[in-house]
């Protein structure tokens, strides 16, 4: 929001994007990102970081432009996809780290052989993927019951 309700704010991304398509009005990228911003007003990081890459190729680009798109997006959060990483066991770290559960499992699958929350958390831990906290409370829970 600008400070001046009648002054409109200059949309730099909007200006980048008519300079691109102006530039080569047949790319598909340029024409995707336009009616992407029309419709919900903002890029994604990579989208952005693609569009500064076309738009560095434009010849009569201010260059105050692609400095103002390179910091809005050097502004934005990067984001990263958490992986399900298998913990290492070290040399002197034998113990598995699941023993606790799996103990607890087998025991809940003596007494009710065919529960199917049991055995999907088994085959997660013998397959060593990591449970949720969710999971590890569900477990004790079930414990607590038997």
């Amino acid at each position: 929001m600008s400070k001046h309700p009648n002054k409109k704010a200059v949309d730099v991304i909007e200006k980048i994007l008519d300079a691109c398509y102006q530039y080569n009005p047949d790319a598909l990228f340029i024409l995707s990102l336009m009616h992407q911003y029309e419709a919900r007003g903002s890029l994604s990081k990579k989208q952005l970081m693609g569009l500064h890459q076309k738009a560095s190729n434009v010849p009569d680009l201010p260059q105050h432009w692609l400095s103002t798109l390179q910091a809005i997006i050097l502004k934005m959060p990067e984001r990263h996809k958490i992986a399900n990483e298998i913990p290492v066991l070290s040399a002197n770290n034998t113990t598995n780290p699941y023993e606790e559960f799996l103990t607890i499992i087998a025991s809940i699958l003596q007494k009710y052989p065919q529960h199917k929350g049991a055995l999907l958390l088994q085959t997660k831990c013998n397959l060593k993927q990591l449970l949720t906290n969710e999971e590890k409370s569900q477990l004790k829970q079930w414990q607590k019951l038997l």
